[in-house]
Order: structure tokens, then C-alpha cells, then sequence
């Protein structure tokens, strides 16, 4: 069997640690790193099975074009993605197939399938927030994979989302999302149920930017044999 040849947008440290993982993991080959910042373009490689991103949304029509016109699949992880660029990314998912997640990492999909099946069990007698922590040069905040979970615990959008607290107020019918940054924090995510005398706790913490570069690969190898669409990472562990 070939391997699959990875292009990889973005020469940050996921970008780093994605394209050493893919020079070592079996199955894989790294064909370029591209880093826009340094005036470099997905053109000036050979044309590989996938390309991954994890680089900035600034690069997401570099990436867009690209893939579509050489009909390149496309793993998308960059966070920090407004609404224009969601949509950007779903016109592509029409012509190449495209995975797109907040979080790569198997745990924090798991985690996200939990909360989707316990929430609407514990709703009507707990509270619930959501608590996230990274390093301290992550520059978005809440962190996509907050959002996601979030998106997960509030699937019929029955909740005002609350970013934060300050100042006097009661509690409303709300889910909260609290940042915090500081010191090298991979990440960790942990969603809150408090109810009458109990609280429940759910929680990732990865130890490692490892883990997120693991989920991509898994991500590119589904892609390079998908059909044209847009997938997620519960399409590619859970079908």
C-alpha cells in the first residue's frame, strides 16, 4: 500500500508537531510544510493526497483554492474560524471531501458524544458550565473546542450561552463558558452538571499537542478515500 502523501499549512508548533509525527508514523509521508508567513503557498509543493491545516483563518482561501482546483481533500483544524469562514468551508466540502473539527483529539470527541447523551438526562435538575484552560500564547478565546461542547450540551439551543461573569445578577436558564490562559496548558476542558447536593464532572486534559496531531492523520486517511463531503471526526469514529 502507497502512503499517503501529507501537504501541512501552517510552520507553528502543531504544524511542527504534525510534521514530525507524519515523517515517523507508518503509512504516512510528508511531502512540504508550507508557512504562509514566510511568503510560502501550497503551489510551491508536488501535489499531495491531503493537505492539514493548522495554521490561521487568514490562510483558509489559500487552502480553499487549492483544493479545489487540484481536487486536493482537505483536513481544516484551525481554530478561531468566524461564520464567513464556516462558510467558506462548506462550499468546499462540495467539491472535495473536507473534515472539519474544533478538536482532533479521540478523547475530546468521545467526551463530546458523552455530554450529547448525558445532558438531556440531568438538564432539568442541574446546572451547567463549562470550564476551559490553554497555554498562554493561545490567542482565541473560548477555545473552539469550548464552543463545541458547548454546541453539544445545547443541542436544541434551549440555553442563553454566558461568556464569563461579573457584577450582580441571578442565574438565568444559561450555560456559562470560562477562559483561562496561563502557563504551557495543552488543554483542558471541563463541563460541570451541579445539581442538589451532587455535581458532576466531566473532563479532558491533554498532555500533549500529540494527541491533536493523531487525530489529524486519522482525519487524512479517511479523507483521501471519501467521497466528495463535508465530515466531521464523529463521521470518521462513530461513522
Amino acid at each position: 500500500m502507497e502512503n499517503i502523501r501529507v501537504a501541512v499549512l501552517g510552520g507553528g508548533a502543531m504544524g511542527k508537531v504534525l510534521s514530525q509525527m507524519t515523517e515517523e508514523k507508518e503509512g504516512y509521508e510528508l511531502i512540504g510544510v508550507v508557512e504562509p508567513l514566510n511568503g510560502e503557498t501550497l503551489e510551491d509543493l508536488d501535489k499531495p493526497d491531503v493537505v492539514i491545516d493548522f495554521s490561521h483563518p487568514a490562510n483558509l482561501d489559500m487552502l480553499c483554492g487549492y483544493c479545489e482546483a487540484n481536487g486536493v481533500p482537505a483536513v481544516i483544524a484551525t481554530t478561531g474560524l468566524e461564520e464567513e469562514h464556516l462558510a467558506k468551508i462548506d462550499e468546499l466540502a462540495k467539491k472535495v471531501p473536507t473534515v472539519f473539527s474544533a478538536n482532533y483529539s479521540l478523547g475530546v470527541n468521545v467526551m463530546k458524544r458523552v455530554i450529547a447523551e448525558i445532558t438531556p438526562i440531568l438538564e432539568d435538575a442541574f446546572d451547567i458550565e463549562i470550564v476551559e484552560m490553554h497555554h498562554n500564547k493561545k490567542l482565541d478565546a473560548p477555545s473552539g473546542t469550548a464552543k463545541m461542547l458547548l454546541a453539544a450540551a445545547d443541542g436544541e439551543g434551549k440555553y442563553d450561552h454566558v461568556y464569563g461573569r461579573e457584577g450582580m445578577r441571578k442565574r438565568g436558564h444559561e450555560i456559562a463558558v470560562h477562559t483561562l490562559r496561563g502557563g504551557t496548558v495543552a488543554g483542558e476542558h471541563t463541563v460541570i452538571y451541579a445539581g442538589e447536593d451532587e455535581i458532576i464532572e466531566v473532563k479532558h486534559r491533554a498532555g500533549s499537542k500529540k494527541i491533536f496531531a493523531a487525530g489529524a492523520l486519522k482525519a487524512a486517511a479517511f479523507a483521501k478515500d471519501a467521497e466528495v463531503g463535508y465530515y466531521t471526526m464523529e463521521d470518521i469514529l462513530f461513522g
